[in-house]
């Protein structure tokens, strides 16, 4: 096949992409650009294209494969766009209380409920909340690492029957 007569079947058949594409991005302009980059890759790989096969069929996996891929790589860079005022961004990681003697009483209740635990559960509780993980706390105390966890599990128990909410 020439590569006018696949261009011209690639254009005959540009219209039949673009609902395929408002349904997978829901987004008119990623719809549009998911198109654009699916005819460039069928442009790209026209090789690859079997003659008097469904080029249909081979355009919707392209772009469905375009899809999957580029929502994995927008899921792993975890960018988070924020349209709030700039003024809220400036105060974001102080934490508000409105008293600090509360605050104060609410953390030294949690550290006298930690340590009223019995020491088979605390041990590996504390070196949990020091970012141990199970299996290094299981490796540190010898034991097994299911043990490890249901003691830790027990301990977050008790704490939340230990300590009242307000």
């Amino acid at each position: 096949m020439s590569t006018f007569e696949f261009n011209q079947l690639l254009l005959s058949n540009t219209e039949f992409l673009k609902p395929f594409a408002i349904t997978l991005t829901r987004d008119n302009e990623a719809a549009k650009d998911l198109i654009q980059e699916t005819l460039y890759r069928a442009l790209a790989n026209k090789e690859k294209y079997n003659v008097g096969t469904n080029i249909k069929a081979w355009l919707y996996t392209i772009m469905r494969n375009i899809f999957i891929n580029n929502y994995r790589r927008k899921s792993k860079q975890s960018t988070i766009f924020d349209s709030t005022p700039n003024e809220y961004l400036l105060n974001l990681n102080q934490t508000t209380v409105a008293n600090e003697a509360i605050a104060g009483i609410n953390l030294k209740e949690v550290q006298k409920a930690v340590y009223h635990l019995p020491e088979i559960f605390r041990n590996p509780f504390l070196l949990y909340f020091d970012g141990f993980k199970y299996h290094e706390i299981a490796d540190m105390l010898g034991e097994p690492l299911g043990t490890i966890k249901s003691r830790i599990h027990f301990a977050r128990k008790l704490l939340k029957t230990q300590i009242q909410r307000y």
